[in-house]
């Protein structure tokens, strides 16, 4: 997970994901656009991030650039390792069963090995979805596909997993089942997690830390460490705790939702 500092004297933990001074400009009908200007953040191995802010204030502009789907303007990203994509909508293609769905990152990518089959099989096993490998997604409930969604995208082995405003097309009692489903097998599959939503209560409840960006052109105002101080932490019992409204309030006020 870390190295040991002995200058320190500490185990120092390792960055996965490093943004340093990253823009984002696009040409618009009246002229030149900023949309996010000098953004810095980083990640270590193991952690969930938020990245949360007003709305169109330039998050998942932000995922794309991480993820090499857009080209930023200036500014470095080191990424160590495979990164997996989670969006709003779980793409599952209805004409083919869970279990091909869940290959075929593997298949389009040449990688379907029997070490990677197995780990997709005990994947589906760990995750109660084996039993429903030969259905097709349209047969599935809204938290399961979500499941599927996630273990197709494990499947390639992702260092580090983007997941953009992910939950948001469920309805809210499927999201919070849903929402402590990808808690629990990110962090048993040791997978680091930036999560871009709107959604406080998501990102103080899954978060080890919660990045708040600004107005466009977005910039990182605040970064908020979450802490429940509890052993077996859980989406759900984070929620219960008192020092979730302590959290609610400060990470509302910092948001800039009336500039």
């Amino acid at each position: 997970m870390g190295q040991w500092d002995k200058k320190e004297g500490r185990c120092k933990m390792k960055e996965v994901l490093k943004v340093q001074n990253v823009s984002k400009k696009y040409q618009a009908v009246n002229g030149e656009v900023t949309a996010i200007k000098d953004i810095s953040f980083s990640i270590n191995e193991g952690e969930f991030v938020s990245l949360i802010g007003p709305s169109g204030c330039g998050k998942s502009t932000m995922l794309s650039i991480i993820a090499g789907l857009e080209e930023k303007t200036s500014g470095e990203i080191q990424i160590d390792g495979e990164i997996g994509y989670m969006l709003q909508k779980d793409s599952l293609l209805e004409w083919l069963t869970i279990y091909k769905n869940v290959m075929f990152g593997l298949e389009i990518r040449n990688l379907k090995t029997t070490e990677n089959v197995q780990y997709v099989d005990n994947l589906l096993k760990k995750y109660g979805l084996y039993e429903f490998k030969d259905k097709y997604p349209n047969q599935l409930s809204g938290g399961m596909r979500q499941r599927a969604a996630l273990i197709r995208t494990l499947a390639i082995k992702p260092k580090i997993l983007l997941l953009d405003e992910a939950f948001s097309a469920l309805d809210y009692q499927t999201r919070i089942m849903v929402t402590k489903d990808i808690y629990d097998i990110l962090r048993n599959e040791g997978i680091t997690a930036l999560i871009v939503t709107h959604d406080i209560s998501e990102a103080i409840s899954m978060s080890d830390r919660v990045i708040v960006l600004t107005n466009r052109p977005a910039t990182v105002k605040e970064i908020h460490k979450i802490d429940f101080e509890m052993e077996n932490r859980t989406p759900l019992n984070c929620r219960e705790s008192p020092k979730f409204s302590k959290y609610f309030d400060t990470i509302w006020k910092g948001l800039d939702v009336h500039g």
